[in-house]
């Protein structure tokens, strides 16, 4: 066993034993119990099999994997809300974790207690997830990389997505003032203290995050692999200047950039520098050529090295070996990536969710997985 998957024996391994569905997207009520670590789940196309792990993906902070509102989560001609709960088994302990919206209200609870947000859950499960809609990634613009790294930061820091959310608030009060009042520096000063703060430590996450995983990947790096490691380059002019200089220096220099770039921000109609515009370049490890320079094949297979980089780090930093959600696996590999990648997450020692139509893509979990069949509203054993 390599030192990278060593770790795996000192984590804690939560199973989701049960999950509950009340009105969420196509289930107007389910109720399914899970057994092993690795669960299949088969279906036509619009089966619901998405739905199923999108339900899970919002037991972790963000706007789960399909990055929708939570009222666009509620069922079609139901009530207007809806509920999941998840039965979690660690260290012989249970744990019911539970989320929803009522009237309007989203709703988080562990064992029945409320809590604010779901920022609770990462005291009890990390999720990770790759689905086909990632498949542009390098292709797309810098916004969608950039979401993609807070996602990464996220699994590991459940305060990240607040402090963006604040930082994107912040900037357009910024802009609103400099559109209707630019004369008025006293506001302008106390908004760009509060934007230099939170972006200097949004940018600092990002590049703590970003070091960690290059560290990981260099520790399992292997040429020959079927999912090239892949070399990362945080661009940005405030991760630039955290990476160079202490924090609060950071912060003064971030003030002063916004400071004097009032007048051009105001002609811009928005704020030109910050964390708000980094990206992340990504290059294909083993070739040095820039991802978005790769074929469609070497892009899918990077990007997966690249979520199971996240994942070895999610685990090793969290104490949490997480779940990972991997949606309609036969539209990213090949038999030979297919098997090396059921290998891969086994390694990495969280629960395994697998979606797909096709059974005959799963023959080689042939008595290693819970086979589940996915029928419209219906989730129930294969065969």
């Amino acid at each position: 066993m390599s030192d990278a998957a060593s770790f795996i024996d000192h984590r804690t391994r939560p199973q989701a034993r049960r999950v509950i569905l009340r009105d969420f997207r196509s289930y107007a009520a389910l109720d399914i119990a899970f057994d092993g670590s690795i669960i299949v789940l088969c279906g036509e196309n619009g089966a619901g099999k998405t739905n199923l792990i999108e339900a899970l993906s919002l037991f972790t902070p963000g706007r789960g994997l399909r990055r929708a509102d939570m009222a666009d989560c509620a069922r079609i001609g139901g009530a207007g809300g809806f509920a999941a709960s998840v039965t979690i088994e660690a260290g012989g302990a249970e744990r019911q974790i539970g989320v929803g919206l009522e009237a309007g209200a989203r709703q988080f609870r562990i064992d029945r207690v409320a809590f604010g947000s779901a920022r609770a859950f990462a005291e009890h499960v990390r999720i990770v997830w790759l689905t086909p809609a990632m498949d542009g990634l390098f292709l797309g613009p810098a916004g969608d990389r950039r979401r993609f790294l807070d996602r990464l930061v996220l699994a590991i820091d459940p305060g990240h997505g607040a402090r963006v959310a604040q930082l994107e608030r912040a900037l357009r009060g910024r802009n609103r003032v400099l559109e209707e009042d630019a004369r008025d520096a006293r506001w302008l000063d106390a908004i760009e203290r509060e934007a230099a703060e939170l972006g200097v430590a949004i940018a600092a996450a990002r590049v703590e995050c970003t070091g960690r995983l290059k560290a990981m990947i260099a520790l399992d790096r292997d040429d020959a692999s079927p999912f090239p490691w892949a070399d990362l380059t945080l661009v940005g002019e405030v991760e630039s200047l955290v990476a160079d200089a202490p924090a609060l220096a950071a912060e003064e220099r971030y003030r002063e950039i916004l400071r004097e770039g009032r007048a051009r921000d105001a002609a811009a109609g928005r704020t030109l520098v910050g964390p708000h515009v980094a990206d992340l370049e990504v290059r294909h490890g083993p070739k040095q050529a820039l991802a978005a320079q790769a074929s469609t094949g070497e892009q899918k297979a990077l990007l997966v090295g690249l979520v199971l980089a996240h994942a070895r780090l999610v685990a090793e930093m969290s104490g949490i070996a997480p779940w990972a959600l991997i949606d309609e696996v036969a539209a990213h590999f090949d038999p030979r990536r297919r098997l090396a990648i059921f290998d891969a997450l086994e390694r990495i020692g969280g629960q395994v969710f697998l979606t797909g139509a096709d059974p005959a893509v799963f023959a080689d979990l042939s008595g290693r997985a819970t086979m589940l069949e996915v029928t419209p509203g219906r989730v129930h054993p294969a065969g």
